[in-house]
Order: C-alpha cells, then structure tokens, then sequence
C-alpha cells in the first residue's frame, strides 16, 4: 500500500509543473514535502512529469481524470469501464513497473463534486446522464484499478472483469496485448469529498465507492472554507477505519483567508487517528490564488511548525529513479 514507516506521515504538496515552484514550496514552509501530486488528461504521458518528480525526489501522486485543461472530454466514466481507455492503463501500468516506480494513482477524484466532468450528479441535485452514473463510477474505478496493478495474466484479468459483468481488455488492435500484465509498484487511492457538493441523497460518498477489494487508500479533500469536521470525521469513521485503509487528505489548504486555527485543528485532528497516514497541500498555480500559502503568514507559521516534527520525513522511500521509458505526449 506503500504507507510511511512506522509512526510516520507524509507531507507532500501538489505540483504546479515547474521545478521552481516545488523548491519554492518547500523553502516557504521548511521542509521538503515527501509526494507531490500532479493533476493530468485521461492518456497523457509522463514525458515531463516523470523527470520532473525525479529532480525534486517526491514520490508521485498521479490524478488523472476525464478532460483536457480547456474541458474538453476525451473519456467519460461509463468509457473506461467498457474498455476504451485501457491503452492508457496498460501504458501507466508498463511504466510504473519498468520505471520501478513507487508511487500512487488517483483516478477521477471527487465525483461527488458537481462541476466535475465525471460527476454522477449536477449542481441541482439531479442525477445527470447514465454514462455518469455512480454505478459506471464504480465499475470503471474496478477496471481502473486491476489494470493498473496487473500482477496477472491476461486470461486471469479477463475472467475477473467477466466476473464484474465487464468486457475484455481492449488493447486498442495496434499490437498484440501481453500474455502477462507486470505488477506495477503503484497504489491506487478512491478520493470523494466528505460529504457531496451539492449535498444530496445520491451524491453521498459510499454511492461512490468500489468495494474494499478495489481501493488501496481512501481519500477526502479538506479546506478552510468548507471545514465540516463532522463530515471530516464520518468519512474517517466510515472508509479509513471501517475498511482499515490508511487515509490521505488529497487535498487540503488555507482558502481566501488566513486561517491559523484550521491549518491547527486539522493536525490535530490527524495526530488522534492513527490510519492518517498522508496530508497534502493543494497550493494551485500562480502567486496571487486563492490558497497560495505564501500569501498566509499566520497559517504558514503554523503549518511550517507541525511539519517540522520528524514524525513528517521529508523524502519517502526509494524516490523516482532516472527515467527511460516510451514516448507519447509530453507534459
């Protein structure tokens, strides 16, 4: 599952596509964050991201989900789940294996978020076309899921997704698929929102969830301006302890407002349960954003504080090794 050592956190940040703005960070705040997490497109490659995480010596965090940067749509969930985006999957899977690259993977996050492209429901409350569906959420995360690992035969594979009512790896016809999928040293993290935006029967997290089997790491984004801690702590009650996962914040940060008391409570809060295991700070691009936590001197001060216990190590084990892997799309 590629947890911390015994006793510890991982403290990691989100990446804003520069080596500069990584160093940055870490300078702001004191200590060099453990993973950095990178958002990309539904098949594109690790061309630029994967030197880059190599520079910084970050474990990755790779999001992927369904659209472009200008919104474009290139999959959507009930896609993946019938096989159209396997080659990305078998693509990712070959390259954290061939790499020896420990790191994680967090498909479609926060489906419970209308203004998402893979949401299962609009900001009205209503549930929006099938293809969306939280029954297409959770298949396509379980495809997701087997394909990313591998660790099996093809014939294997095959007859689990059969067993899930789905179809056959699709390798696209361009060449031969493998007879055997490399295990990939990956985890796989299942990340909703605490509760649903908008906050309506069918947009709960467990609509979203794949099942145990199927989920390395449970996550949930957290940030000052929506701090519900009872939503905070139903999830951890719900996902992490019931399941016994260790849970990531995916996302977390001061938002519009110095917040001290937050950026306080939320280590707090972290310190009393012990499945915690990872909190990463989401500081978007740009010097003047909303969550920029240079522009938050009281919350920077605090957060600089807490990280600076050993219990947060500053780099994980084993981090990117030197790169050589096929080419595709570059980012």
């Amino acid at each position: 599952m590629l947890k911390p050592p015994h006793g510890k956190r991982f403290f990691g940040v989100t990446d804003t596509g520069t080596i500069e703005g990584f160093r940055d960070f870490a300078s702001t705040v004191g200590k060099h964050p453990a993973v950095i997490q990178t958002f990309h497109p539904w098949g594109n490659s690790l061309g630029r991201a994967l030197p880059r995480w190599r520079s910084v010596h970050a474990r990755p965090m790779l999001h992927i989900s369904t659209t472009e940067d200008d919104g474009t749509e290139v999959i959507t969930p009930r896609g993946i789940a019938m096989g159209r985006g396997d080659g990305y999957l078998i693509y990712l899977n070959h390259v954290f294996h061939g790499q020896k690259l420990r790191g994680y993977i967090r498909p479609l996050g926060e489906p419970n978020r209308c203004l998402n492209a893979w949401a299962g429901v609009d900001c009205s409350g209503n549930a929006r076309s099938s293809r969306y569906s939280s029954k297409w959420y959770r298949q396509a995360f379980r495809r997701m899921y087997l394909l990313l690992h591998g660790g099996a035969t093809k014939s294997s594979l095959n007859r689990r997704l059969a067993g899930l009512g789905l179809p056959k790896i699709n390798g696209g016809g361009k060449k031969p698929l493998p007879d055997r999928f490399p295990s990939a040293p990956l985890a796989v993290v299942w990340s909703t929102l605490p509760a649903g935006s908008p906050r309506s029967k069918g947009n709960w997290p467990a609509r979203y969830f794949p099942g145990a089997g199927y989920v390395d790491w449970v996550g949930t984004d957290f940030y000052s301006r929506y701090a519900y801690w009872n939503d905070l702590a139903r999830f951890y009650k719900r996902f992490a302890k019931h399941y016994d996962k260790p849970l990531a914040l995916t996302e977390f940060g001061v938002w519009g407002t110095d917040s001290p008391a937050y950026v306080k409570r939320l280590f707090t809060w972290t310190n009393h349960r012990t499945r915690a295991r990872m909190l990463v700070y989401y500081q978007d691009f740009g010097t003047l954003n909303a969550f920029r936590i240079q522009n938050f001197p009281l919350s920077r001060s605090v957060l600089a504080r807490r990280i600076s216990s050993r219990r947060f190590p500053p780099l994980a084990p084993h981090p990117p090794e030197k790169p050589v892997f096929p080419g595709g799309i570059n980012r």
